[in-house]
């Protein structure tokens, strides 16, 4: 099925049915939906903010909070954003440090949708009068005709100024 923008929707499993996956073995890639990119050959960053991010301290079990910041530059597919909802629900009862947690998130969506260039922030809420914000970032190996583009896009992305950005 192609929609009146003629996005590709016919593999979409998530969107629009109603129904929610169960996510019984905690978050994983595999929940994680994507459609194809239409405009591959620009470099152009979509930002997904999660601020409502729940999961469980693997030691004490007490509930970490924050905020999940995700700025990707798609390549070939766009990351599906209520399969991303959903996979940022599927932590909720998960239990994993707040370092794991941004990193996973950053591997799930490389496995997912393997974006030129990806960065998660994991700004989470203080607990016990510690505040932990969590960065990882990965380019992917291009070519330099495209990663040198890419890359200046990027740069520009993080010297603007953050009230613009989330």
């Amino acid at each position: 099925m192609v929609s009146r923008s003629q996005d590709e929707t016919s593999h979409l499993r998530i969107l629009g049915t109603g129904k929610l996956p169960r996510p019984e073995n905690g978050p994983g890639a595999h929940l994680l939906e994507s459609f194809p990119n239409r405009y591959p050959a620009r470099p152009y960053i979509i930002s997904i903010v999660f601020p409502e991010f729940t999961s469980l301290c693997p030691v004490t079990g007490q509930p970490d909070t924050g905020t999940i910041s995700v700025e990707y530059i798609p390549d070939t597919l766009c990351l599906e954003s209520k399969s991303f909802k959903l996979y940022m629900v599927a932590f909720r009862n998960h239990q994993s440090f707040m370092e794991t947690i941004t990193n996973t998130i950053l591997d799930d969506l490389r496995k997912a949708v393997t974006p030129c260039w990806c960065r998660v922030k994991g700004l989470f809420a203080p607990r016990g009068g510690a505040r932990i914000h969590v960065f990882a970032e990965e380019f992917k190996n291009l070519p330099p005709e495209r990663d040198n583009p890419l890359r200046a896009v990027v740069r520009a992305w993080k010297t603007e100024p953050e009230p613009h950005r989330p």
